[in-house]
């Protein structure tokens, strides 16, 4: 039975609670947030005692902690977690940058305990399935991988905050970015960057506006990434793996397709059930992604946000 302490209470984290309370072997034990009138909100909205600091949090019943402040505070919160002894789930990015990511990995492998980061692709049937037939050949050899990013407005319309739109904290590369690193990391190993060319506006607070970057994973297959906001259409994600024999194009997070050579492109559906994130975390499961595979990830993002 996982019971868990959440700190940081914003978009997501609301979305993690209202996702917890659907979850029959996890309790919510205590929520905290700097911001008071918000933690007030979320703590009548939802039934779960208010902590009045990260301490609170950490000395109440919780054998887990979620992280879900903004990147700069999460190393700070993991050593402290740490050294607590309690286990940690991270928000992505792991950190602020590596050598705060560093610094947490280091602290978790001092003090034995578990960890997983919040990349909710990998628990999700599309992404299992994608996989599956991307390992048993059913497109035939990998020629090329593509992500492509557009975004009208960033940050989005939902998710209008001070520190997502900053260029110390947040941009699309920090905060989606990542969940595609992950997935690429798992399905091809790690990678390597051969050049990129990122854009900033003459506001230096202010977060990158447009990203393309080349590079090739483990066994020399090679990738595009791009992403661009302020355009003048409708957001778009498309993740496409090219086949031989077939394209595979994960697309807006949820909807997988399948194209073949003289055939229309089909929506691939009637999925199994997999375990839900939480489920994993109760199991100790292999698939959950650690500390030590965020900072993968979390090298990833400092050297595509240097100009």
């Amino acid at each position: 039975m996982i019971s868990i302490g959440i700190i940081g209470t914003g978009i997501v984290g609301e979305r993690i609670i209202k996702q917890l309370q659907q979850e029959k072997q996890v309790e919510i034990k205590m929520v905290y947030d700097q911001q008071a009138e918000r933690l007030e909100e979320i703590s009548e909205a939802y039934g779960i005692p208010a902590a009045r600091s990260v301490e609170d949090v950490l000395h109440s019943e919780v054998n887990w902690v979620y992280i879900a402040t903004p990147p700069a505070f999460h190393s700070e919160i993991a050593e402290l977690a740490a050294s607590a002894g309690i286990n940690i789930l991270c928000e992505k990015p792991l950190a602020h940058d590596v050598d705060d990511g560093e610094a947490m990995v280091k602290s978790v492998a001092d003090n034995r305990v578990h960890t997983a980061m919040h990349f909710p692709l990998m628990y999700r049937p599309e992404i299992r399935e994608m996989a599956k037939r991307i390992k048993s050949g059913q497109i035939g050899k990998v020629l090329r991988i593509e992500l492509q990013t557009f975004f009208p407005d960033w940050p989005r319309l939902w998710q209008q905050n001070p520190w997502i739109a900053s260029r110390s904290q947040g941009g699309f590369v920090r905060e989606v970015f990542p969940h595609y690193f992950q997935l690429m990391n798992r399905l091809f190993g790690e990678l390597s960057f051969t050049s990129h060319h990122i854009t900033y506006p003459e506001d230096d607070e202010k977060c990158e506006t447009g990203l393309i970057a080349h590079g090739l994973t483990q066994d020399q297959t090679p990738f595009l990434l791009t992403g661009i906001s302020g355009i003048g259409q409708q957001e778009n994600l498309q993740f496409k793996v090219y086949g031989e024999t077939g394209v595979l194009t994960l697309e807006n997070w949820s909807d997988l397709y399948e194209e073949k050579k003289g055939e229309e492109r089909q929506l691939i559906s009637g999925f199994e059930n997999v375990p839900s994130l939480f489920e994993e975390m109760n199991n100790q499961s292999t698939l959950l992604v650690d500390f030590e595979e965020g900072l993968v990830i979390q090298r990833y993002i400092d050297y595509l946000l240097t100009e």
